[in-house]
């Protein structure tokens, strides 16, 4: 069980620094738009990338300097352009009265969960870079076992995620908190994009 333990340990200790992916997370949960299957799309995408990494795919990406760019430039645009929609909203303000209106639809809610996932070039290197690289120092099963603890903890991480952002509903229904949200929303997304950038012109 050790490297399954190992995989947990390390898989938890990434994903739960607060990131893009768990800011949006937590606001879909928050505002209650199609949750369950906001927090599926997560699970099964780190799954995949975790896997992927764990296959030794992880070495291809990090010798790829024209993949590295194209993702790291694509992956500040959206962070970019995501957290000006999330300063509108703070600066707009907004409550928990709002869920009286049709939530946003599903595809929509899907698409963004995508992109915020996908397009952010820290999520290939934590997944697939970083753990398949460590991953390495175990033989044989003990490499998929590591993979799994990974895994795990990404399952678990994002079921609380969206049961925590239920919970704290009654928080929101003033709108100063939404307010809080938002920019902290903001700021994580655009302190992400200023590192990508930066990290492009070093």
């Amino acid at each position: 069980m050790t490297p399954f333990i190992q995989g947990f340990a390390m898989g938890g200790g990434l994903i739960v620094a607060i990131g893009a992916q768990n800011a949006f997370v937590l606001t879909q949960a928050v505002r209650r738009n199609h949750i369950l299957a906001v927090v599926l799309v997560c699970i099964l995408c780190d799954g995949l990338l975790i896997g992927l990494g764990v296959s030794g795919f992880g070495a291809m990406v990090a010798a790829s300097p024209v993949l590295g760019a194209a993702a790291t430039w694509g992956g500040a645009a959206f962070l970019g352009w995501y957290g000006l929609g999330a300063l509108r909203s703070a600066i707009r303000g907004g409550t928990l009265a709002t869920d009286q209106c049709a939530p946003p639809d599903l595809r929509r809610t899907l698409l963004l969960t995508l992109a915020v996932t996908l397009l952010n070039p820290h999520v290939y290197l934590d997944t697939v870079v970083l753990m398949g690289s460590l991953s390495g120092r175990f033989e044989g099963t003990g490499r998929y076992a590591f993979g799994l603890g990974a895994v795990t903890a990404s399952t678990v991480w994002f079921a609380l995620l969206g049961a925590g952002g239920r919970m704290l509903a009654p928080l929101f229904r003033r709108p100063a908190t939404w307010r809080v949200l938002d920019t902290v929303v903001c700021l994580t997304m655009w302190t992400i994009a200023a590192a990508l950038v930066r990290s492009a012109l070093a």
